[in-house]
């Protein structure tokens, strides 16, 4: 699902590269030479888009000065780095290392941040399995609970958003496939789900419609009228009202003439009907 990674770096992880000195040729032993020109090659590896330098570098850093500053921060660079080069897996063990041993770290919002982000990129698409889709929703809920006010907490509500939208869209193509299969209490289950637990996605008005024509396939008319009421309550002028409604005619539960979707401007008339009696 995720199509873009722009996980900006926060601006103090770059200050120590003003305090740091030239750099020195590239076969020199690292363990002679100063953390804060270890430290700047692997930001100018990174800058540079030499990744592999880079991580090498900060772990240098790691490595040869693990009690000084600058380590903190290369441990931080070297998940980012992971993370632009999809590295996932790796990124998320490294910042899981940063949180527990930095945990009063003026960056630690983004390194929770940035891991939200290494589960958010795994997102697959609706035909695969969503273990991925509820394990990156629980990441960005932890930002969002443990740094409520930050722009991080931000994003991370509108990444949730999209996260829920993702499952809603799953659900929906597992109940097509029932409908399809005739499997109308299995597909029932699924639309259902859909309007119970994902409400505020772009994939409820469908589910009501879907509801409707499979409840009439059932022979359950009651059903049918009560979420094809619902569906022209809140989705007046959808497709999906249009075709709730046709359906209903076309059964003999409502007497009518089949329409075209409605204007969005005005109550539909499903709506205006179903509204008193439900």
């Amino acid at each position: 699902m995720p199509t873009s990674r722009s996980a900006a770096l926060p601006a103090l992880l770059l200050l120590p590269l003003l305090a740091s000195g030239c750099s020195s040729p590239p076969e020199e032993n690292p363990a002679a030479l100063p953390v804060g020109t270890l430290y700047n090659r692997g930001a100018d590896a990174l800058n540079a888009r030499n990744y592999d330098v880079a991580i090498k570098q900060f772990d240098y850093v790691e490595q040869y000065y693990p009690y000084s500053p600058w380590a903190a921060n290369a441990q931080i660079m070297q998940g980012y780095t992971q993370y632009l080069q999809q590295k996932y897996t790796d990124s998320i063990a490294t910042l899981d290392r940063y949180i527990q041993l930095h945990p009063a770290s003026r960056d630690i919002a983004y390194a929770y941040y940035l891991r939200a982000l290494d589960y958010y990129e795994q997102i697959e698409d609706i035909e695969r399995e969503q273990k991925g889709t509820e394990e990156a929703m629980a990441a960005l809920q932890e930002v969002i609970n443990r740094f409520p006010a930050s722009s991080y907490a931000r994003d991370a509500r509108l990444k949730i958003d999209l996260c829920r939208d993702h499952l809603a869209g799953k659900e929906m193509e597992i109940g097509r496939f029932y409908e399809r299969q005739h499997l109308y209490a299995a597909a029932v289950g699924r639309f259902q789900r859909v309007v119970d637990d994902y409400q505020t996605t772009n994939h409820v008005a469908e589910a009501l419609e879907r509801l409707v024509e499979v409840y009439l396939k059932l022979g359950m008319p009651a059903e049918a009228q009560r979420a094809a009421a619902v569906l022209g309550a809140n989705y007046p002028g959808s497709v999906w009202y249009a075709d709730s409604y046709n359906a209903l005619v076309a059964d003999g539960q409502v007497k009518g003439q089949t329409l075209q979707a409605p204007s969005p401007d005005r109550p539909g008339l499903f709506g205006r009907m179903f509204g008193g009696i439900f």
